[in-house]
C-alpha cells in the first residue's frame, strides 16, 4: 500500500465529467498540501487545450502529441495562483481504453508511486486560516564594481538574500513565540526579522522594494504543528514577492522587449493581489492584477489556469489603491494576461500605483 491521500469528493465527480469528454486522452494537475501523516488533494484541474488541439486530434487516436511542456507551464502559472499550503501534487491522465497501458507508461516516466486514493466530504472546511501584512522595505544595492545594472537580475538576486532573512526569521501566534513541535490551535501569525549585520559597499545606484504586501496561507485542521503553519506562511511571503516581480519582468520584455538591459531612474508598480473563495472550503486561490485589468480578464484566467467559473463579486482585492500613478515609456493599454502556446504570458497593463508593491530603481 502507498501514501495516503485524503481527496476532496468533488474531485471523483469532477474526474467522471472528464472521462466522458475524453478524445481520446486529457491530462491536468492535482492541487493540495502534504504533511508528515498523508497528503490532501483538493482540487483536480485539467490542462488548457491549445487552439491547435483539434486539429491535431483528428486521426488515429495516440500519445505522441502529449505535450509536456505544455504541461508544466500549466503548472507554472498554477502555482501563482496557490496561496501558501497548496502547491501541485502531481499530475494525472484520463485516457481511452486503448491508450490506457501508453498512458501507464507515461506516467511512470513521471515516478509515478502507489496511492491510498481515500475520499472525503468537506475536506477543507475546518482548515486553519493563517494571515499577516508584511511590510517590505527592500534596499538592493548595485555595486560599483558590477558590469551592468540589469534589473531582473539585481532584483532576484537581491530577493534571494531577501527570502534568506525570511526564513531565517522569529514568527509569533497570535504575539506569542511558540515551540514548532507544539500543535497549533488557531489564529493568525506575525512575522518579525532576526538581526542582521551591515556591511558597507561602495555602490553606484540601488533597487527598492516598497509596500505592505498581504499573505495567506491554510494548514490541514489533523493536529497541524505550528512548524507547518509557519512554514506554509514563510512561503507564501517568499513566493508572492517573487511571482509579483516576475510577471513584471514578463510585462517589461514583452512591452519594451530584452535588449533593454539597462535602466536609468524609473518607477514601476507591481501588481496587486487578489483572492476567490473555493465553494464549501474556507481556502481562497489568488492572482494578481495591475491597475486597469478588467474583471473579466482575471474571470478568464481562472477558468483557463483552474477551470473554475468566478463571479466578480467574489473578487476580493487584497491592496488598496492609491491615488498617485506612474506611467513607464512605451506603455500599452490595458489587455489580457493569459497563457499563450509558447509558455509566455501576455498582459497590457496601465500602471495605477496600489499604494503597496513599488518598484524603484535609482541610478
Amino acid at each position: 500500500m502507498g501514501r495516503t491521500y485524503l481527496v476532496e469528493e468533488g474531485i471523483g465527480q469532477y474526474l467522471t465529467e472528464l472521462s466522458t469528454k475524453v478524445k481520446p486522452y486529457v491530462t491536468g494537475l492535482l492541487i493540495g498540501q502534504c504533511s508528515p501523516q498523508r497528503d490532501y488533494v483538493i482540487r483536480a484541474v485539467r490542462t488548457p487545450p491549445k487552439e491547435q488541439q483539434q486539429e491535431d486530434s483528428v486521426g488515429p487516436p495516440k500519445l505522441a502529441s502529449l505535450d509536456e511542456e505544455w504541461i508544466t507551464t500549466h503548472a507554472s502559472q498554477v502555482s501563482r495562483m496557490l496561496p501558501g499550503g497548496l502547491l501541485v501534487l502531481g499530475v494525472f491522465m484520463i485516457a481511452t481504453p486503448e491508450l490506457a497501458k501508453d498512458g501507464q507508461n507515461a506516467l511512470r516516466k513521471s515516478s509515478a508511486k502507489p496511492a491510498d486514493w481515500k475520499y472525503q466530504s468537506a475536506l477543507t472546511a475546518s482548515w486553519i486560516s493563517l494571515g499577516c501584512t508584511v511590510n517590505v522595505n527592500i534596499h538592493i544595492p548595485l555595486l560599483a564594481t558590477s558590469p551592468n545594472h540589469d534589473l531582473e537580475k539585481n532584483t532576484k538576486n537581491g530577493l534571494n538574500r531577501w527570502s534568506k532573512q525570511i526564513e531565517d526569521s522569529v514568527f509569533l501566534i497570535n504575539g506569542q513565540v511558540k515551540d514548532e513541535d507544539t500543535e497549533l490551535l488557531e489564529g493568525q501569525c506575525q512575522g518579525t526579522s532576526a538581526r542582521s549585520t551591515a556591511t558597507v559597499q561602495v555602490c553606484s545606484g540601488s533597487i527598492n522594494l516598497r509596500g505592505a504586501v498581504k499573505c495567506r496561507a491554510y494548514i490541514h485542521s489533523n493536529k497541524p504543528k505550528v512548524k507547518e503553519a509557519i512554514q506554509a506562511l514563510k512561503r507564501d511571503i517568499i513566493n508572492t514577492l517573487s511571482d509579483r516581480c516576475e510577471i513584471l519582468f514578463e510585462d517589461l520584455i514583452l512591452n519594451e522587449g530584452p535588449q533593454k538591459k539597462n535602466f536609468g531612474r524609473e518607477y514601476h508598480v507591481l501588481p496587486q493581489r487578489l483572492f476567490v473563495p473555493v465553494a464549501g472550503s474556507v481556502v481562497m486561490l489568488c492572482d494578481y492584477k495591475f491597475g486597469d485589468e478588467a474583471a473579466g480578464e482575471i474571470q478568464e484566467r481562472f477558468v483557463e489556469m483552474l477551470d473554475q467559473p468566478v463571479q466578480a463579486e467574489d473578487m476580493h482585492i487584497a491592496e488598496d489603491i492609491s491615488t498617485g500613478k506612474y506611467l513607464r515609456p512605451g506603455q500599452a493599454g490595458s489587455g489580457a494576461r493569459k497563457m499563450l502556446a509558447n509558455g509566455t504570458n501576455r498582459f497590457y497593463p496601465d500602471m495605477d500605483m496600489p499604494e503597496v508593491n513599488l518598484l524603484h530603481m535609482q541610478l
